[in-house]
């Protein structure tokens, strides 16, 4: 098994989902891979990944990483007030009908194939699956995920990560504050892959019934041609 790590660079991980306008999301995917990547990570942001998902074509996705609140207020302060947001703010804002729907976690654990600032971008496709708990007790739901979930689940993931309770830095943008999570995420071949890890696991979320106010949100997230998670 890879080695558990946690990283400095995404101490804080916003997995932000916007609802676009119909027909708007490889409009923004072009304009987002070519103007919003390195454009953000020059003010100390890192962007770990964007992608499509796969059971919405109006739904894009993406994670962005930063080492502490601090910097977290301070670089997008710097960067939505800057001229490379400035310039393609319209732009961008046009495909969008809202941009609100954002988590703000704490990493559990990151490992080995969670992309690190300065990793290479694009490469071979494949599938990320974000499995997204909502729950009543946060920590109580980390215990029985990493307990009794984990390890029946036939694919070891990518990251864990919980919800971040603590002031929003920068609240120009919004965080949901009625959400409690836990996220774990996972790399697949294809798509076809993916559903037979769904039908062999069926069950096994079922051991967080107690903590679960909701059924598990599965999405199947498509890299974009720059994401780093792939």
């Amino acid at each position: 098994m890879d080695a558990i790590r946690l990283d400095p660079c995404c101490a804080i991980v916003d997995l932000r989902q916007y609802t676009l306008h119909s027909g708007q999301r490889d409009t923004l995917v072009e304009l987002f891979d070519r103007e919003f990547v390195e454009t953000q990570e020059k003010v100390g942001m890192h962007v770990v990944g964007q992608f499509r998902d796969l059971d919405d074509p109006d739904r894009f996705v993406w994670l962005r990483g930063f080492p502490d609140h601090a910097v977290r207020g301070e670089a997008q302060a710097a960067f939505y007030g800057g001229p490379d947001w400035k310039a393609h703010s319209r732009a961008a804002n046009a495909t969008m009908i809202d941009s609100d729907d954002v988590l703000m976690l704490r990493p559990v654990y990151l490992r080995d194939g969670y992309p690190q600032p300065g990793a290479s971008r694009g490469g071979d496709p494949s599938l990320i699956a974000a499995t997204i708990y909502h729950v009543t007790d946060v920590a109580a739901a980390v215990d029985g995920f990493r307990r009794d979930v984990e390890p029946e689940l036939g694919v070891t993931p990518l990251a864990c990560l919980r919800t971040e309770v603590a002031p929003n830095t920068f609240p120009a943008l919004p965080v949901r504050e009625d959400a409690r999570v836990v996220v774990w995420l996972a790399r697949f071949a294809d798509a076809d892959e993916h559903d037979a890890h769904r039908r062999a696991t069926a069950g096994v979320h079922d051991r967080l019934a107690d903590y679960l106010t909701a059924p598990p949100l599965q999405l199947r997230l498509a890299p974009t041609a720059r994401s780093q998670l792939r």
